[in-house]
């Protein structure tokens, strides 16, 4: 088994805080620095040099260089994603390892990596960690599978800022082909862009009940529901199937294809209803009087608070220089769907999937729904232990139930927007079981043995997997709905 093999997931090529740490560290031995030395040569302490050795903190580009000048080398080498030495590469997949979820869901007191800690026993333990990915992975039923894909999409998506600059210039093109120079994009536009695709479309009372549309690519049709929920908007649906067509979306073969296509589809029809110029032309004066708020595009584009929320999140980091997540959690504290490029760190399970992990109730997305006034945004600081982060959320009814739609960022950034000075503040400690989960001591007492509650069974806990394919769709119902639709042969 190779070393590379051994080594946990993480962020494709570029260098993390643990190599360049280690590679730091074999820089200052090789030219026989001290701690010391090497700290008054930047400018800081010894104890903090040793933690930037030790992996645990990331670096401003400004630090870099002033460590690359200390040490006499080149930014680019200091940048080297390989591991400086071989023993580095192992005590780097080790560390990996046990800050990743799984290490974290086995309750193992971390090992220290000691100069006495061979070689052997470190690829004994990663292989072992790696034995335990392979086993949690054919012990998880085909759900998993979209779980883990979705966990790398999320991680692909936060490494691109959650900006395609290639579907932003599609969806201007598209724009500019039915002369949509800016504003809110009306159902007559959308109309016109169908036809300027080669397509009409019909709203029938009969669609598969296990699509969202149907497509007729022989005779140019595009059928969509007639009757849509009150939360819908009736020009996404109609948006996403012509996404579909315009980026050649052919029948996924996997998971991850079928959760890359529906962020792409996702994402152009949100480009479309809210074109980046238009909005950019909205957020960058908002900025500048330090009044952003996610309420400005869903006002000025006619768009549902989620559909902004997401938009935000598309320009905000490449736009605005603001890092951000984003949460939709369902009121049972349940995660629905989650971004992130600030470091917050969201609940997850072993394999690192977010989606289904109950949010802590002291987060903005769980408070918003004690608050009576529904009106009005809710504002809140949480003080957590990767920092503290400022939220803006609101309530989003649907035929589902009640979600909260949270946009947020770290304190830094928080000066740039509407609700900042809101008193709202809690603390957070989760995922440590004293936060939220378990009952306080005197509550615990008086009911501890006195209750049994019935649970609600999860409707998806032993229900079967489709026989029709992974996505669900009923390819005999989809041919019978085209043949009674299909227009008569001339």
């Amino acid at each position: 088994m190779t070393l590379t093999s051994l080594l946990p997931a993480h962020d494709g090529d570029m260098p993390d805080s643990l190599t360049i740490g280690r590679r730091i560290r074999q820089l200052r031995t090789a030219r026989g620095l001290t701690l010391d030395e090497l700290g008054s040569a930047i400018g800081r302490a010894a104890s903090q040099v040793s933690v930037v050795e030790n992996g645990k903190r990331e670096l401003k580009l400004g630090e870099l260089q002033r460590f690359a000048t200390a040490l006499d080398v080149g930014l680019d080498q200091l940048m080297d994603s390989t591991p400086p030495t071989g023993r580095a590469a192992l005590e780097i997949a080790l560390e990996r390892a046990q800050r990743g979820p799984l290490f974290a869901s086995l309750g193992l007191p971390a090992l220290p990596l000691r100069k006495s800690l061979s070689d052997e026993a470190i690829r004994t333990i990663l292989g072992l960690h790696r034995e335990l990915e392979r086993m949690h992975g054919e012990r998880a039923a085909t759900p998993e599978e979209a779980r883990r894909a979705n966990t790398l999409l999320r991680r692909s998506m936060r490494h691109r800022h959650n900006y395609f600059a290639e579907l932003e210039q599609t969806a201007a093109s598209l724009h500019a082909a039915v002369g949509h120079t800016g504003g809110p994009l009306s159902q007559r536009v959308a109309s016109d862009l169908a036809s300027h695709l080669g397509f009409t479309l019909h709203y029938v009372g009969d669609l598969p009940g296990s699509t969202r549309s149907v497509t007729d690519l022989r005779h140019g049709r595009i059928y969509v529901p007639l009757g849509q929920s009150p939360d819908a908007d009736p020009r996404s649906v109609v948006l996403q199937a012509l996404a579909s067509h315009v980026l050649k979306h052919d029948e996924p073969a996997d998971y991850a294809a079928f959760l890359q296509q529906r962020v792409e589809t996702n994402y152009l029809a949100a480009a479309l209803l809210i074109p980046e110029a238009s909005a950019l032309s909205i957020l960058r004066p908002a900025k500048d009087a330090r009044e952003l708020s996610v309420e400005d595009l869903r006002d000025a584009f006619g768009v549902s608070y989620e559909t902004a929320a997401h938009r935000f999140t598309n320009l905000a980091t490449e736009h605005l220089g603001i890092p951000v997540h984003f949460l939709k959690v369902h009121e049972s504290g349940t995660i629905s769907k989650a971004y992130e490029n600030d470091s917050v760190a969201f609940p997850t399970d072993a394999l690192g999937a977010v989606e289904g992990q109950t949010v802590c109730r002291f987060w903005s997305a769980r408070r918003v729904f004690d608050v009576e006034d529904r009106f009005s945004p809710y504002h809140q600081y949480t003080d957590k232990p990767a920092g503290t982060y400022w939220c803006t959320s609101r309530i989003q009814p649907s035929s589902r139930g009640q979600f909260s739609v949270s946009v947020g960022t770290a304190f830094a950034h928080a000066k740039w927007f509407r609700g900042r000075g809101t008193p709202n503040r809690f603390a957070s400690t989760c995922p440590d079981d004293s936060c939220c989960r378990r009952p306080p001591a005197g509550l615990a007492s008086r009911w501890a043995g006195q209750a049994h509650p019935s649970a609600r069974l999860n409707s998806s806990l032993h229900a079967a997997m489709p026989t029709s394919g992974f996505t669900g769709v009923d390819t005999t119902e989809v041919f019978e709905f085209l043949d009674r639709h299909a227009p008569a042969a001339p």
